[in-house]
């Protein structure tokens, strides 16, 4: 026994196999809808064939609102069919709601929107409501504060912060400012917004130079220490990949409003929206009197930024009906990858990426080999050229190498 697909014309298709109109109209039989003994199941193919011959009529409505099962009428009933749930809706209900896709003779199969298969792995695990609910859940005060908590310690963990924050206290609270609000500043720049825009929300600022203060000034270092402690620096991390999440969708859904079609330029908002605080490192850096440029995070990309670039792949491939996954659910998801990760990577103290081994495999499979013989015709060639030089120009016998070094020197000063 098996039941019938959501169409209501193959569910007509079924019942016009079973006997033929002549066969129905002796013994007084009629097709309806019901919770009742189902007849047995026909092959898709069948259906389908049968379906696309009949034309829609006013019971495919009520289909549309009951149990997609054909059935049988009660014996000694000639003429009437069994009264059943559907027959009781109301019929304006019923001639609202819309009709299921048919399908046509030259298109067998329905539209990849109406029958696109969504993960639903939420759902299967009762947390929908839950998941609805963390997705909309608001960030201030507690993630904000949990972020511009992070975003300084890691600031006063850098080599010659702590001198700064004594000789110049502006510099550093604007370097501060800059770790905490870097995201926002890089996206506004992206999008062609004032970079000073995020500067305009007073109680943020307010709450990240209140927060800097007692890390870099506080009476005995106890605020830092305090949270430098391993279980609050756990939660305090864990909330901070919370808010990473959450900006960077917020950098898709804006960047895909002015963007439609622009790829690149939807991933490189949510990107520089979620991690442009290492994005910009090396301003942040020339701001405290430290110009490192050989520290450029996209020469060497931390944790956070590659987390946060694979965050806004997804993100975007989501946001333009690619990925069949809702955005709730993959906030979701995505957002306990990176806490777990997060939180086991300061648990045991892991300073290198986890994403390392498949970065290697990856790199050698796709550019080792190119670098590998280049560098081997490389030195081919310089080899190959210094044999070519000692045939032409052969050492001079006799001379000792005291005297070859002071000749050489005498070249050099004489080109000089």
């Amino acid at each position: 026994m098996r039941a019938l697909p959501p169409f209501p014309l193959a569910a007509r298709a079924r019942g016009a196999a079973l006997k033929s109109p002549s066969e129905r109209q002796e013994s007084g039989e009629t097709l309806h809808f019901t919770s009742a003994r189902c007849l047995p199941a026909l092959p898709l193919h069948r259906i389908a064939a049968l379906a696309s011959q009949h034309q829609p009529t006013p019971d495919t409505l009520l289909c549309q609102l009951g149990d997609y099962r054909l059935c049988n009428p009660t014996p000694g009933r000639q003429g009437r069919a069994e009264p059943s749930r559907v027959s009781r809706l109301d019929p304006q209900l019923a001639s609202q709601r819309p009709l299921s896709p048919a399908r046509s003779p030259g298109n067998s199969h329905p539209s990849a929107e109406s029958t696109a298969p969504r993960m639903d792995i939420v759902s299967t695990l009762g947390l929908s409501n839950f998941v609805v609910q963390f997705s909309r859940i608001s960030l201030y005060p507690f993630f904000d504060m949990a972020h511009y908590t992070m975003s300084i310690m890691n600031l006063k963990n850098q080599p010659g912060a702590i001198d700064v924050a004594h000789d110049s206290p502006i510099a550093c609270w604007f370097s501060g400012m800059l770790c905490c609000f870097g995201g926002a500043i890089l996206a506004s720049l992206l999008l062609g917004e004032p970079p000073i825009e995020p500067f305009t929300n007073n109680r943020n600022i307010i709450m990240a130079s209140v927060i800097w203060y007692l890390i870099f000034y506080c009476p005995y270092d106890k605020f830092y220490k305090c949270c430098n402690f391993l279980p609050s620096k756990l939660f305090i991390a864990g909330m901070k990949e919370v808010t990473r999440a959450r900006k960077i969708v917020a950098g898709v859904v804006d960047a895909h409003s002015r963007y439609r079609n622009g790829w690149l330029a939807v991933i490189a908002v949510g990107w520089a929206k979620g991690a442009g605080s290492g994005l910009i490192s090396n301003f942040e850096q020339l701001v405290r009197g430290v110009w490192m440029p050989e520290r450029n995070e996209l020469l060497k990309m931390s944790y956070a930024t590659k987390v946060t670039l694979i965050g806004a792949v997804l993100f975007t491939l989501q946001e333009m009906n690619h990925l069949p996954i809702t955005r709730h659910n993959l906030i979701f998801l995505y957002t306990m990858f990176v806490v777990s990760t997060k939180v086991a990577m300061v648990l045991f103290n892991i300073h290198h990426s986890p994403f390392a081994p498949m970065e290697i495999a990856l790199y050698h499979m796709a550019f080792s080999w190119q670098s590998s013989s280049s560098e081997d015709h490389f030195k081919t060639e310089a080899s190959k050229k210094e044999e070519l030089q000692g045939k032409q120009c052969p050492a001079p016998s006799g001379i000792p190498s005291e005297e070859m070094d002071m000749i050489k020197r005498r070249k050099t000063k004489k080109s000089e």
